[in-house]
């Protein structure tokens, strides 16, 4: 099949072009001169002076960036009098030459990934971004079949060693790129895959036989040029079974280029020689001279040509000394005019500039790049399956970051489901260190080591593993369980011993954000394991290795897109959110947002408080407020109800002693747990404890702990350790409400713990993390969070100027929580958005989550529904719903089905699940900073407006 472009050759558009050109501007035609968008005025303005001088074909952009290119090709196309081809090395995408741009996986990753409707998609992708700036010829994909692990110039950059693996991968990177009038280019004709010189620097000698460069270095050439390959590239290599010319390079080789590739395979589409600046030609001829020796070894365009005015010169000699006819340039001539019309430069238009950036970094194109990285990570070893991680509550686990002392995005990805403390070990790390690091490992259950900061290429020292790093983690690996992440290039496996022995291993192929992310989402089962290894590494890593585990066992984390919505659909979200932060409604803001058990919205906004001096990270902690009642009260209720332990139908004297002999004895717990049991609201427990003065009461509370003051409160204020029985106290004497119904009340949550002490013989909050936070990853649910974390990650809430009288940070906003410890069932529960959604997203999977069973017996549903509701009570069990479902300015949504539930919190909170469209929300927010007279956030309806904002994008979704 012949490229397309070749249609063109007698084109109307074609004939007028050629027909306007001098002989010498029908030579420059045939070149392409390099330019760079980093380089100063000086450089952009000779590049002008070429093209208006010579009148070039082509130009090959190298490092800079786009809107500086962008800005650089608009000049050069007006100024020139054909529209210039421009081209550029983008093989992992514009990244390889560009800033600000996407940089997709390297080929050897590519290799690695079994579904090749995704290859396509990157050629598609890269195809579009190529227009977008401008582009009109990607010199990719490389076809080299990488069959020499010591390649110095090809390495990752190959698709592996595999003939048949290679072949499939670049049809795809080819058909995505030219389906959409970008030509591909496959290089490096005839296979520069196994060398160990790099042609930049010197030439590659390759002492092949024929029958060995037919069988596997052409194979992936001739079945592309089958399949219609607009273009490819000749490599500088010396191949003496095809010329025995010493030191020619095969680009300049006449029995390579026109014997060979145009007549023997017939090849038709444009020839490119590689770059003529590059020292495997440019050491044995000078400029100009080596153009011309290329052009008459048949190659149709010249790339790098660094003296066009010589150029010009010698090929008018070649044509006066007969050595190559006019007839034979004018031919080339047309080929590259019916290219230049076929990628649309009859129709040449300006690059718009404006949002290039962002349209280069276009959501699909990031979600597609999160997809290829997913699909590409090999996982070698899994004994006994310890991927994905099943037990956490009975893991230490240690994250170590071997090649650099800075924390890792992969250590970050890791901390996301569940605790874990870093380590470093720096290439340069002494003895002494290097024992006491091992030491401090000891204490751990398992240790998740990523290797950073590897070299890419090979034959550069070990890829820079160290004799030191090597040691150490062959010691780790025989000493402890061991997963060990290696973020570079896949052959660099080999340089570390006993690898194979480690209890998982996993081959990202490239250090990213992203390949680092993905990897963290394996080890934990946020997404499954599907890569393969494209070559052999070793006798322990083989070509096709690579094990499976499956995705969705945890939250994984993504993007919009990962379930059929759009990013940009979800903008107001950020609106919604700045507006309440301008408006001082809060002062920062966690958001998160769970479909299909992803997390596609995960942003922090603004500070911890007014004075815009912390800024507010996915990783701080929120006092959660009434959300408490619903994740510890209902949690451990839930839980004792499926293993029939508690039963709503039941009265609270059957469970609680105290609640004997009372006016409580007697509530059933289905009525106590909808709120309309009769119980009074709140009691102001605080105002018990202050005198008409202002003052304590002296056996209430000091300014210093002791054994009779134990229990704080806040900061200097320490209370009695037997004031809390006061306090259930007066909850038992006070009277029950008069009127029957409704009344949504906080006391029979203060009393839950004890319900819950009672049942368990366990402290509630040990309960809880023991049963459900722990296992589940949710590490920073917790009350007293100053006993566990550094100020700097808690939020702080109100200057509560009446009891405490100060700025409360770090414990409890809520008085009666404050006065039981910070230990409550109805509010003192801390944690960050991430882990309340982990609970959230147990509850949406009734009960189950991480692959076991927490709350069984469809319990969780059971208590979601709505109790009461012919009798105008439309909450369920523990549980908030949708007052009045379809309502604006309402306690939910006004498009959250009559389904969903969940709580919202007084200190401006908010978690809610949506079982019919399988969402979970988490807002969380300190509203109540500097004070809870601040009612903007309620009055503004940002939680709830913010939840619309998902479901308006869902019904976009499905229209």
């Amino acid at each position: 099949m012949k490229p397309g472009f070749l249609d063109d050759l007698q084109s109307p558009w074609v004939d007028s072009v050629f027909n306007t050109l001098t002989p010498e501007e029908r030579i420059a035609q045939l070149i392409m001169i390099p330019v760079y968008s980093n380089k100063d005025q000086a450089h952009i303005d000779s590049i002008s002076n070429i093209i208006r001088t010579y009148k070039v074909g082509g130009l090959i952009f190298f490092q800079g960036g786009p809107v500086r290119q962008a800005k650089m090709t608009n000049r050069y196309q007006a100024e020139s009098k054909v529209p210039l081809m421009v081209s550029i090395d983008a093989e992992w995408g514009l990244a390889m030459r560009l800033d600000s741009t996407i940089k997709f996986p390297y080929q050897m990753a590519l290799g690695g990934i079994d579904d090749l409707r995704l290859i396509y998609n990157m050629g598609e992708e890269i195809a579009r971004q190529c227009k977008r700036l401008g582009v009109h010829v990607n010199f990719a994909p490389v076809v080299d079949i990488n069959n020499n692990a010591n390649n110095p110039v090809i390495g990752f950059r190959s698709f592996g060693e595999d003939k048949y693996n290679v072949t499939r991968k670049a049809l795809a990177y080819m058909h995505g790129m030219q389906d959409h009038r970008v030509l591909a280019n496959a290089k490096h004709f005839p296979g520069h895959g196994d060398t160990d010189v790099d042609s930049h620097l010197g030439l590659p000698i390759i002492n092949f036989s024929r029958i060995r460069l037919d069988s596997v270095e052409l194979y992936p050439f001739r079945e592309l040029m089958d399949s219609g390959l607009g273009s490819l590239m000749v490599a500088h290599m010396n191949i003496p079974v095809l010329d025995n010319t010493p030191n020619l390079a095969s680009t300049l080789s006449a029995p390579i280029v026109n014997d060979l590739l145009k007549k023997e395979l017939n090849y038709k589409g444009l020839v490119f020689t590689d770059a003529l600046n590059m020292q495997g030609v440019a050491k044995f001829y000078p400029p100009g001279v080596v153009d011309v020796k290329a052009l008459l070894a048949g190659n149709d365009v010249l790339l790098n040509t660094m003296d066009v005015k010589t150029t010009i010169e010698e090929v008018k000699k070649a044509i006066a000394n007969g050595e190559i006819t006019q007839e034979e340039i004018d031919k080339r001539v047309r080929k590259v005019l019916a290219a230049k019309q076929w990628v649309g430069l009859d129709n040449w238009e300006p690059i718009e500039t404006e949002h290039l950036i962002e349209d280069l970094n276009n959501p699909y194109a990031q979600y597609l790049n999160r997809q290829l990285v997913e699909a590409s990570l090999t996982l070698l070893r899994n004994k006994q399956n310890i991927l994905p991680l099943k037990s956490l509550e009975d893991k230490r686990i240690a994250a170590l970051a071997i090649g650099t002392d800075k924390e890792t995005e992969f250590q970050r990805g890791l901390a996301r489901y569940t605790e874990v403390d870093t380590f470093f070990l720096t290439p340069t790390t002494s003895i002494s260190e290097l024992l006491e690091l091992k030491q401090k490992l000891q204490d751990y259950d398992l240790v998740v080591a990523g290797v950073h900061r590897l070299n890419l290429k090979a034959g550069s020292s070990n890829f820079g593993v160290t004799a030191e790093m090597n040691l150490f983690l062959k010691d780790l690996i025989r000493s402890k369980p061991t997963i060990v992440s290696i973020f570079g290039n896949v052959y660099s496996l080999a340089e570390f011993e006993s690898l194979d022995k480690a209890d998982a291993v996993i081959a990202a192929y490239q250090e990213t954000p992203l390949t680092q992310d993905m990897a963290s989402q394996i080890i934990f089962g946020g997404v499954g394991a599907n890569g393969k290894l494209p070559v052999t590494v070793n006798s322990a890593f083989r070509l096709g290795d690579g094990l499976t585990t499956q995705g969705s066992l945890r939250l994984a984390y993504s993007m919009p897109e990962a379930v059929g919505l759009r990013t940009q659909d979800l903008a107001g979200i950020d609106s919604l959110v700045r507006q309440a932060i301008a408006e001082k409604a809060t002062p920062g803001a966690q958001v998160l947002v769970a479909k299909d058990g992803k997390v596609i919205y995960q942003k922090s906004y603004g500070y911890h408080t007014y004075d815009n001096q912390t800024p507010v990270l996915n990783t701080d902690l929120y006092d959660l407020a009434s959300v408490t009642k619903i994740s510890t009260s209902l949690a451990a209720l839930m839980k004792l109800k499926s293993e029939g332990r508690f039963d709503e139908n039941k009265t609270l004297g059957t469970y609680l002693p105290m609640a004997r002999g009372s006016n409580k004895e007697g509530l059933l717990y289905r009525d106590i747990l909808t709120h309309q049991a009769g119980l009074q609201a709140w009691i102001p427990f605080w105002k018990e404890t202050v005198k008409k003065n202002g003052r304590f009461r002296w056996r209430t509370f000091k300014d210093e702990p002791s054994r009779r003051f134990p229990i704080k409160v806040a900061d200097n204020l320490y209370m009695h350790r037997k004031y809390a029985g006061k306090i259930y106290r007066q909850i038992m004497e006070s009277p029950l409400n008069e009127k029957p119904g409704y009344v949504y009340s906080d006391l029979s949550f203060i009393l839950a713990p004890k319900v819950v002490e009672a049942i368990t013989g366990q402290e509630f909050e040990e309960y809880l993390k023991e049963n459900i936070y722990r296992p589940i990853g949710a590490s920073t649910l917790t009350f007293n969070p100053y006993l566990r974390y550094p100020l700097s990650r808690i939020v702080p809430t109100e200057y509560e100027p009446h009891f405490r009288r100060q700025l409360l940070h770090g414990t409890v906003h809520d008085e009666g929580a404050a006065m039981l410890g910070g230990v409550s069932g109805h509010a003192g529960l801390f944690g960050t958005a991430n882990d309340v959604a982990k609970l959230m997203q147990l509850y949406l999977q009734d009960g189950s989550y991480g692959g076991r069973t927490y709350i069984g017996g469809n319990t969780v549903s059971a208590f979601s529904k709505c109790q009461f509701c012919e009798e105008g009570n439309y909450r369920a069990l523990g549980f908030d719903r949708p007052a009045k479902p379809g309502a604006q300015n309402s306690n939910a949504a006004p498009s959250a089905p009559a389904e969903s539930f969940g709580h919202s919190g007084f200190t401006g909170t908010y978690a809610w699940v949506d079982p019919v469209n399988k969402l979970v929300y988490v807002f969380l927010s300190n509203r109540v900073n500097p004070t809870r007279e601040n009612a903007t956030l309620s009055k503004l309806n940002t939680r709830t407006n913010v939840l619309q904002v998902v479901y308006d994008a869902l019904e976009k979704s499905q229209n």
